[in-house]
């Protein structure tokens, strides 16, 4: 099965907060209202800058796929 990169998570238990999950790796839950992340797995790389701005590059498209995201749902 192919995933999508990203994912809009929901719970009812957590009414104010909006989840992004990645699907691929480093797989992680970012809650947009915080910028509090829940890793997955571990995260390993050789140069530690290259995989800071990879990971704040990857926070960056999950801001971005839901405000995308949540244009297309106002249109509809």
């Amino acid at each position: 099965m192919k995933l999508p990169k990203f994912l809009i998570c929901d719970n009812t238990d957590f009414p104010d907060d909006i989840f992004i999950m990645h699907t691929d790796y480093p797989q992680f839950i970012i809650n947009l209202v915080d910028d509090d992340i829940e890793w997955l797995e571990d995260v390993k790389g050789d140069n530690e800058t290259e995989l800071t701005n990879e990971i704040n590059g990857l926070i960056e498209q999950a801001s971005v796929f839901y405000d995308r995201e949540m244009e297309r749902f106002e249109k509809e």
